[in-house]
């Protein structure tokens, strides 16, 4: 393969400089190894052939053969257009071209037998068919039963790059290679029953019948999948054993007069379970880089201070990173409030935190006597330095950047242990992949008390209904929130009708204070409008999913989320944590238009019917797909995925992964000669990757 990556496209034939050119820009296709990796993504079926009288506007591709009886030209300049009236024995159909008139008419006899393939569709009663594909009967196209359809941009089509064109040049590259050497070890083909590479992209391209490209796709899929799987264990493995931790020898005096005294309420079983897995972690020797993640409100931050008050124990630093001040400010007078009987002192880094407050911060953590500061992004300034920084702890890790997130790491000389913590949850097959050269803990209950949310669809015309049930919970003393959506791509219609909501909002409740609150506003008139709902100064927030992370009250009851068709499963789970926080009933209130699609329905019904958020989180991915996991990067996926689909392939995910752990554990280094091709093409294929392995 490493050939094909060295063979520049534009040596192919029929290709040259300008369409090598055109294909790097809108395809990214620049060598021989992209372009066989080019993958169609439909394939159509030319096995039947039908009759002109048979078609209808409804049906797909289909493939006629006839005669033309006629060709005329019809308008002047942009608008000619080309019309052929095309005929085999049953009707007649008319054949449209607007673009390469000359060039098409000059190609095409009158009364010669062709084979037709395309979309029937139907303008004023009469039968069309626009820009088809038109072969001889004995062309090769015309006896192809099965092709693959390969995705193109317009420039592409502009320049009279088809997706036959892009074929034809996958089948001169195929034919014109010898045959592709396969790199994968011939006991993991074994094993795992796979198909050969040569076939395989053969097959892809070609298919000879469903079986075998369903086969083909199987060992591609494996490919790309494999080579993730062997280069996340790597690279764990090269951390834990290259990576030296504090070893916290001790569970001392803070973490057990804590566990004793100072407890708000008995441990659940998982948050038991995960403080077991730090412990263990932290005794090693090795860094710990750890994921704990966890619905909102099942105990993270309990979890998390615990374990900082080990490194306490054992005589050194603990931080922890939140990505807003709001959360932060939380954060700090939950966990000043519960280690005060400790005598543990606790300090709050911020934007917003004045100099004579940050220069005694920053003298008490450089000579020791600060034992946990938490902040927002300040606490990774250069100007931050700590006597001896020995656990940190990142939460709603996914706000951050990996750099952000590295500059704590070299805080000390020894690596602090590293805990990463969300309340997003990650489906599995992610978990697997974006996380998979990190050890992961879930916490999987809920602390006792918390009563179920109660989640209702109801529709525009159902307002005056709701309207009446927000008055019955705020005449009680609750809170509500009102989320508005704020697509950026929408942006000023968006806050417009955020903006108009307010001012509807203010006028129905005329009684009741409101705060509003958006991502564009100044960070300072952010957080006075979030701290006048958080101390109950107003009785409704009207926001975008600003409010998503970072803000705690309890005495929020209801959530109503207005167009909520425009929301991901995951972003509508998110925003649902925000209430059911304390002892009373809480409801989460998803208004939409009544004329939606089918699956969009199906969407919103599914959080009607479950409070699971990995649930909630593989259907919103097998739904949506994974998309572009924002800033989950750090050990990143850094291969392209041509053709693996992290929210369909999670059974070839979980046989990759036990091949590569296989693999791995026969030869941790691949140095064995049967596996020295799979070496080379798994440095060629993840040349240029920064490796944040080390970092969470």
């Amino acid at each position: 393969m490493n050939s094909l990556r060295s063979y520049d496209i534009k040596f192919l034939k029929g290709v040259g400089p300008r369409r090598a050119e055109l294909l790097k820009k809108e395809l990214g296709i620049a060598s021989g190894y992209d372009l066989i990796r080019h993958f169609p993504t439909h394939y159509l079926d030319r096995s039947k052939v039908y009759t002109i009288r048979e078609l209808n506007d409804d049906m797909p591709y289909v493939q006629i053969k006839g005669r033309f009886v006629t060709f005329n030209t019809i308008g002047e300049g942009a608008k000619m257009r080309l019309v052929g009236l095309f005929s085999d024995g049953t009707a007649t159909l008319e054949i449209v071209w607007f673009r390469r008139i000359k060039a098409i008419r000059d190609s095409l006899t009158a009364g010669t037998e062709y084979v037709v393939f395309g979309k029937p569709s139907s303008f004023m009663g009469v039968k069309q068919m626009s820009h088809p594909e038109i072969d001889l009967p004995s062309s090769a196209a015309a006896q192809q039963p099965v092709r693959g359809v390969y995705p193109l941009t317009e420039k592409l089509r502009n320049a009279n790059i088809t997706s036959r064109q892009i074929a034809a040049w996958v089948n001169t590259l195929l034919k014109s290679r010898s045959r592709i050497v396969d790199p994968l070890p011939q006991s993991v083909i074994n094993d795992n029953r796979l198909m050969s590479l040569d076939r395989a992209l053969s097959e892809i391209h070609n298919p000879t019948d469903s079986e075998s490209l369903r086969q083909a796709k199987l060992r591609l899929k494996f490919d790309e999948l494999i080579y993730i799987q062997v280069d996340m264990l790597r690279r764990s493995m090269r951390r834990k054993n290259i990576s030296t931790g504090h070893r916290f020898t001790r569970v001392g005096e803070m973490f057990n007069r804590f566990y004793r005294e100072c407890l708000p309420f008995d441990l659940t079983g998982a948050q038991k379970r995960v403080i077991k897995e730090i412990r263990a972690d932290v005794n090693t020797g090795r860094q710990m880089n750890r994921l704990v993640q966890g619905d909102v409100g099942s105990g993270k931050t309990l979890v998390a201070l615990m374990s900082m008050l080990l490194a306490v124990d054992n005589g050194l630093q603990a931080c922890l990173m939140a990505p807003t001040e709001i959360l932060a400010t939380q954060h700090y007078e939950t966990i000043s409030k519960m280690v005060a009987p400790l005598g543990i002192e606790v300090a709050l880094l911020t934007g917003s935190t004045g100099r004579r407050e940050r220069q005694r911060i920053h003298s008490a953590l450089t000579d020791g006597s600060l034992s946990i500061l938490i902040g927002t992004h300040a606490v990774i300034e250069d100007t931050v330095q700590f006597h001896n920084l020995g656990f940190v702890v990142i939460d709603e890790q996914h706000r951050f950047g990996v750099a952000q997130r590295a500059k704590l790491w070299t805080k000390n000389d020894i690596a602090p242990h590293v805990l990463v913590m969300t309340a997003t949850p990650i489906p599995r097959t992610l978990a697997m992949t974006v996380y998979g050269d990190l050890d992961v803990s879930v916490i999987d209950e809920l602390p006792p008390g918390r009563k179920p949310i109660e989640t209702l669809l109801r529709y525009d015309e159902q307002r005056t209904q709701v309207y009446r049930a927000i008055y019955a919970q705020l005449r009680k003393g609750r809170q509500i929130y009102i989320v508005y959506p704020l697509i950026e791509e929408n942006e000023k219609l968006d806050l417009r009708s955020l903006e108009e909501g307010y001012q509807l909002i203010r006028e129905t409740f005329k009684d009741y204070s409101v705060a509003f609150v958006h991502g564009r506003m100044k960070p300072a008139e952010k957080d006075y409008q979030m701290n006048l709902f958080a101390t109950h100064q107003a009785d409704i927030l009207v926001a975008t999913t600003v409010i998503e992370v970072g803000v705690n009250v309890p005495n929020a009851s209801v959530m109503i989320i207005e167009n909520a068709e425009r929301f991901g499963l995951s972003q509508l789970h998110q925003l649902r944590g925000r209430v059911g926080r304390g002892a009373e009933q809480s409801y989460c209130i998803l208004m939409s238009k009544h004329q939606i699609a089918k699956t969009t329905r199906q969407r919103l019904e599914l959080m009607t019917q479950t409070s699971d958020g990995f649930l909630i989180a593989e259907a919103d991915m097998q739904m949506r797909g994974p998309g572009d996991i924002e800033g989950t990067m750090q050990s990143g996926i850094p291969f392209d995925l041509h053709i693996a689909n992290l929210a369909t392939d999670g059974q070839i995910i979980q046989l990759a992964r036990r091949a590569a752990e296989k693999l791995i554990d026969s030869d941790p280094n691949l140095s064995l000669p049967e596996n020295s091709l799979f070496a080379r093409e798994l440095a060629a294929a993840s040349k240029g990757i920064r490796d944040w392995s080390r970092i969470s």
